[in-house]
Order: C-alpha cells, then structure tokens, then sequence
C-alpha cells in the first residue's frame, strides 16, 4: 500500500512538472512581451522610449488607421485618449511611434489645456503596428495600437515638393482653420505647415524635418506643444480638439531641425 501511494506520488509529481514545464515553455515562447498586437519589435520599444515604468495596455487608448494604406507616404492616423483624461489627474504626453519603421519615433503630443486627441498623417516604410503610448500625471503609461498594413517604401522615397523643387517656395507656411465640432463640444482646430519633412533615408537628401510646433494664447501660456519627427507626412496636416470657448488672438511658434523658425498669429 505504501509503494502504490508513493507510485501515485510520484506520478502526480510528474504530471504536474510536465505541466507546470509547458506552460513555461508556453511563457517562454512569447518574445513579444505579452504585446496583443504580436509584434517582435515590442520588447525593444519598451526598452527605448518607457525603461522600467509601469505600462499597461489599454483599450482606452484608441489608435484609428487604414486596414490597408494605400498611400504609404500619407497614412491617415487618429489617437483618441479621452477616456484617460479624467483619471490620474489628466494626461501628461502622448507618444506615437511605428514597429518597424527605419525611425520608429513619429511625435510627442503635450495636450495641456487641449484635449487628448489627434489626427495627422506619416510615413509607413513597411506593414507595421503603429501604436500611442499615453502617460497620465501619476506617471502610469497606457499603451494602445493598430495593425496598419502597407505596400511600404513611405520613408524612402522624396515628397512631392521635394521632387519639383517648390517645397524653398513655401517652406513653413502656415494655413490654419478652426471649426465648431457639434458633435463631440468641442473647437477643432486645423493646421497645416508646408514643410518637406525629409527624413534622411533618400539619397543624397538630409533629415529636414518639423522638430516643435506650440499654440500660444495672449499672454504666452501654452495651449499645446507638439515634437515631431522625420516620419511625420510631408506638408503636415495636424488636427487638434481644443475647448469649445473661443481664447481671442492664439499664436503658432515653432522651429524645424534646421533652425527656421514658425511664428504666426492665428483668430480662433
């Protein structure tokens, strides 16, 4: 009786390690860090642009994007953050990056006194998650992301206005319109900066890129700041919500990576 029991012993041991084995090996196949859009690029980005913080991912962060860019120079994105806003004494930074783009980094959105939401358009090199990781005011990080396939080759090839030569024609010029959004309550605001957002990977072309656009009031406090990089669409359009209220005079300041610089009163 005594060896049956030990015999059974063992073999619940046995059962169980095998068990406890596999579900490891399970764990340790996962080189994605749990990402639930399954990319092996995952680890590193976390590694790069949050180290050790804590991080969640949330579906209160929604990226919005193509199923499929058909233009790879020009892939429209939204990231909505607004289920955060009111939690964790409001957000701090909004972070958008791209897997596997050649420059994974895209802009560094700072609502402050806007809301956390954005539109605008980059470059794909190749199908990639394009992802928004939101930073609350405890310091949390809340990460959110879609799949954005693409025929690819956005980064590596020169826009449009670089091409024809016109882009020293305009270059930082600014066109901006605000529009009472009924839907959401809120004043949305639209801008476009004419730049050619060279993002050094075409031959013979330099990085010249958009480096910092901030929204002014009156008295010089900040309504937003934004960083952006060499992915970011060529003539950027970018679309900001900001209070329903109308503020008076508001001024667009701002500098690309070369040191000219955007200094523009807009009406609201």
């Amino acid at each position: 009786m005594i060896k049956l029991v030990q015999r059974r012993q063992l073999l619940g041991w046995g059962l169980g390690a095998g068990l406890l084995s596999s579900r490891g090996l399970r764990a340790a196949e996962d080189h994605t860090g749990g990402d639930p859009l399954g990319s092996m690029q995952w680890p590193g980005l976390r590694r790069h642009f949050l180290g050790e913080a804590s991080m969640r991912f949330s579906d209160q962060v929604v990226v919005k994007g193509p199923a499929f860019a058909d233009d790879a120079m020009n892939v429209p994105i939204q990231v909505d953050a607004r289920a955060l806003a009111g939690s964790a004494g409001g957000i701090r930074r909004m972070l958008v990056v791209a897997d596997r783009n050649p420059v994974r980094e895209v802009l560094d959105f700072a609502p402050m006194r806007s809301l956390p939401v954005l539109a605008f358009r980059l470059r794909l090199e190749q199908a990639s998650p394009v992802r928004a990781l939101v930073q609350t005011a405890d310091g949390q990080w809340h990460v959110g992301g879609t799949w954005v396939q693409a025929a690819g080759g956005g980064c590596t090839v020169p826009g449009a206005t670089r091409a024809d030569g016109s882009w020293s024609q305009t270059l930082n010029q600014v066109q901006a319109r605000f529009f009472n959004n009924v839907l959401e309550g809120s004043r949305r605001l639209r801008l476009r900066v004419m730049h050619p957002m060279d993002t050094g990977l075409v031959a013979g072309i330099p990085a010249f890129h958009l480096e910092h656009l901030e929204l002014q009031d009156a008295t010089g406090q900040a309504w937003w700041r934004l960083g952006l990089h060499e992915p970011v669409s060529e003539n950027p359009v970018i679309t900001f919500e900001m209070p329903p209220q109308g503020v008076g005079h508001l001024r667009l300041v701002g500098r690309d990576n070369n040191g000219n610089r955007i200094n523009v009163e807009l009406l609201s």
